[in-house]
């Protein structure tokens, strides 16, 4: 078969301890997913079932382990702000999938950084607008190497955190997630039909900030190491 130009290569994590790369297909996030940041966020989290927005795949800047990757500060925005997440890395397909069965369909677990183009998000959610381009944007996704969950089990509690230039700006912990790991997939799958190589970013907790080229981030969860990433 011929193509008009070239297809796009396939985007791809690393796995941690192995040769093998997670190629992406979709990614998934879920927003305001811990009660603080909702409430931060000017929002009341008892009164909000879970919703959704999506990032294309290419959005993704793959982060190796002890490794400072990049993000290019977009232009056309004066605010862009950082939200550390705990990702799910989908390896099961599942539609309509029961809460007990959900995390049957995890293969493993990354860190990712959500960033956010404030300013642009905050217009469109006064005119009523998508926030595809506050959070689809290119470099939008750093993440970092895929920990198969046969070697980390699964993350249902331990610390999550952000810190910028050394001084810590996040900080929670996994176990607060208003919509835990299985009930965000649950929920998810009533919407898409989840595939493998789909990534569920899960939420971020309150502390999210503007950072300006220059910065260092780095962040966390426990049992998945670090991630770097420089404002550039």
């Amino acid at each position: 078969m011929s193509y008009v130009f070239p297809p796009a290569p396939v985007v791809a994590l690393p796995v941690a301890g192995r040769p093998d790369q997670f190629a992406v297909r979709r990614i998934y996030c879920v927003g305001r997913n811990y009660e603080a940041h909702a409430r931060e966020m000017g929002h009341d989290p008892e009164r909000e079932p879970p919703f959704f927005f999506c990032k294309p795949a290419d959005a993704v800047v793959p982060v190796a382990s002890g490794v400072t990757g990049e993000f290019p500060y977009p232009s056309r925005s004066a605010e862009v702000h950082f939200e550390m997440e705990l990702v799910v890395a989908i390896g099961r397909a599942g539609r309509e999938i029961a809460v007990e069965h959900a995390l049957d369909h995890v293969y493993g677990y990354a860190l990712g950084l959500d960033m956010t183009r404030r300013d642009l998000q905050a217009q469109a959610k006064k005119l009523g607008r998508p926030w595809d381009t506050a959070k689809g944007f290119d470099h939008s996704a750093p993440l970092g190497p895929v920990h198969p969950v046969a070697q980390v089990g699964h993350l249902c509690q331990g610390a999550i955190w952000l810190n910028v230039n050394g001084a810590e700006k996040q900080r929670a912990d996994v176990s607060q997630l208003i919509w835990p790991v299985a009930e965000t997939l649950a929920h998810l799958s009533m919407l898409f039909e989840l595939q493998p190589g789909d990534l569920v970013f899960t939420g971020t907790p309150e502390g999210v900030g503007a950072i300006v080229p220059g910065d260092l981030m780095t962040g966390g969860v426990d049992g998945l190491g670090e991630i770097s990433v420089r404002v550039v």
